[in-house]
């Protein structure tokens, strides 16, 4: 588990290399982590995951700046994530439909494969209010043949992508493109190749809850106006993280 986890806050480490440098139009395998500061090259022991930031209390060690909080919170989510993950399969909670023991390992990589995906949408959408199609194209040429070959059937699959997508489409063909963008369009299709037809309305449903939520206490606290933009991205990509975790067990709760 030790080890699980570990792995996990590495894949986080590198899940903020890809979502800084590809902002800044970086190559996320060339050059070493620099300090976007003062831009002195950061050591080994400057950069090992939460340690260093806890290490450090946050701060750059050469310029004294103050670090992300990104950085540590996408490490934590990431080790945490893969724990979970495994943990899932270990005790045998919420498992898919078309869960196979002989087939586990692959169960294993797809779930972790998407807990990174999502995290680096939400954190990309979060902090710079994008949805890239590099992160969401690649994705999708990699999960239809692997969901096909772990079970999912080609009905559930299309039906998933063309509902989901097509809900997302609607909204940006009415509203002109205001209340929705591109990039939330192919982040519906993303959720309906990982979730399918029900489990991914079931998610659609909890995005947009937890939005409605966030964005009322948001307003009643002031800390936003109806003219605020709230990314909705975090949101689609949380929902979806949590129903391909738990959905199995969610939705025999909420529809028995």
């Amino acid at each position: 588990m030790v080890f699980i986890f570990f792995i996990g806050l590495c894949v986080g480490s590198f899940l903020n290399v890809i979502i800084v440098r590809t902002h800044e139009n970086i190559s996320i395998v060339r050059g070493r982590s620099i300090c976007p500061f003062c831009h002195a090259t950061l050591r080994f022991f400057d950069v090992i995951p939460v340690l260093s930031y806890l290490l450090l209390c946050g701060k750059c060690r050469f310029c004294h700046a103050r670090i992300h909080p990104q950085y540590p919170l996408v490490e934590l989510m990431t080790g945490v994530g893969f724990l979970l993950i495994y943990l899932r399969y270990t005790v045998g909670f919420s498992l898919p439909e078309t869960f196979s023991v002989s087939l586990l390992p692959w169960f294993f990589v797809r779930d972790a494969f998407l807990l990174c995906v999502f995290l680096v949408i939400a954190v990309y959408d979060l902090r710079y209010t994008y949805i890239l199609d590099r992160f969401i194209l690649p994705a999708l040429i990699a999960l239809i043949p692997l969901q096909l070959f772990l079970g999912m059937s080609w009905q559930s699959l299309l039906a998933g992508t063309l509902v989901l997508g097509s809900f997302f489409g609607a909204q940006y063909f009415f509203s002109h493109g205001t209340w929705v963008g591109g990039g939330d369009i192919r982040l519906g299709i993303l959720m309906g190749v990982t979730l399918g037809l029900s489990q991914g309305l079931f998610a659609l449903l909890l995005a947009y809850g937890t939005g409605a939520f966030v964005a009322v206490l948001l307003l009643v606290t002031k800390k936003a106006t109806r003219k605020t933009q709230i990314p909705f991205g975090p949101f689609l990509a949380g929902a979806t993280s949590i129903v391909l975790f738990a959905g199995t067990w969610m939705m025999n709760i909420f529809f028995l």
